[in-house]
């Protein structure tokens, strides 16, 4: 392969990522700061980010334990600079905050995410959050028995009608029962 031709190869992939990057970019400009501000409130009502709560703390617990056990004798000072540099980067979670709020304001009006958190916001909302995974494990319970059930009906109704099928398209010689044989005299 020549020069030219690695370079032609590589002109329609680069053109591509060119295109979506100014299409990010043109994105990214039409966000007004109400539409942003629309999402954050939108991502605060449905506790978009709340799954992410415990990933500071857990990797603060996992790098302690760690460090511990290479070197049992620091347990006091790894226990105190881990929390305390964890402490540092807790203020680092707004920045998940941001870029929830630019994920949801690129994907909704903000006509839409203001109807989100009125929702989300009433009673209704509340409760839908609050009794939702409840809900949603009942409903996972209740589709795995049915699926459990309609295999195996499936099953049985066609195991019946493959037998049905099949005794009556068999021969009429072996459905007739042999007569036993007569002894000789």
């Amino acid at each position: 392969m020549n020069l030219a031709s690695g370079f032609r190869r590589l002109i329609a992939p680069l053109s591509v990522a060119i295109m979506l990057g100014g299409l990010c970019a043109a994105q990214a400009q039409d966000i007004t700061p109400s539409h942003l501000a629309a999402a954050r409130a939108a991502v605060a009502a449905i506790k978009a980010t709340d799954m992410f709560d415990g990933i500071l703390p857990g990797a603060a617990q996992s790098l302690k334990a760690e460090l511990i056990q290479k070197d049992p004798n620091l347990e006091s000072v790894i226990s105190s600079t881990v929390d305390e540099q964890a402490l540092k980067l807790a203020a680092r979670r707004a920045d998940l905050e941001n870029e929830a709020a630019r994920a949801y304001a690129v994907s909704f009006s903000e006509e839409e995410l203001n109807a989100i958190t009125g929702f989300y916001s009433s009673p209704a909302g509340l409760k839908l959050l609050s009794e939702g995974p409840i809900v949603t494990r009942e409903v996972n319970k209740a589709a795995s028995i049915w699926q459990r059930g309609v295999a195996r009906d499936l099953a049985q109704a066609v195991a019946e009608k493959i037998a049905a099928t099949a005794a009556a398209t068999a021969p009429a010689a072996a459905a007739k029962p042999a007569e036993p044989a007569k002894p000789k005299p």
